[in-house]
């Protein structure tokens, strides 16, 4: 959990940053897509929030995380499937080699304010 609160305090910052630039009075809402292979855990952000952005402008921004699924390719086989559902093993051959296809990222998508 330490990780997440290090990504959010960060993350404020440079949503801190924009909102100046952008001339944002105040920003509404914050929208995080969390790839289910970037290492980050949702409910970890989600927890972690409230401490990220106490007492900095955010404190009353909303956080809304969208999940990006984890698609993995067999370098075996070739298929496409989800890494997290199938345990990292491809289910058509049983292979460990894979390749993220999608599901690595952890990115600022929205930033709503006024």
């Amino acid at each position: 959990t330490m990780h997440e609160l290090g990504l959010l305090s960060a993350m404020v910052k440079t949503i801190e940053g924009i909102a100046q630039e952008e001339g944002l009075e105040r920003v509404e809402k914050i929208v995080l897509q969390v790839g289910e292979l970037s290492g980050v855990v949702p409910a970890y952000l989600e927890s972690c929030y409230p401490a990220a952005v106490y007492k900095t402008f955010m404190e009353d921004t909303e956080l809304e995380l969208e999940v990006v699924p984890g698609i993995a390719r067999c370098n075996l086989c070739g298929r496409e499937f989800n890494a997290v559902e199938a345990d990292l093993k491809c289910p058509n051959c049983g292979g460990e080699s894979l390749t993220a296809c999608s599901g690595t990222e952890l990115v600022i998508k929205e930033i709503v304010g006024c």
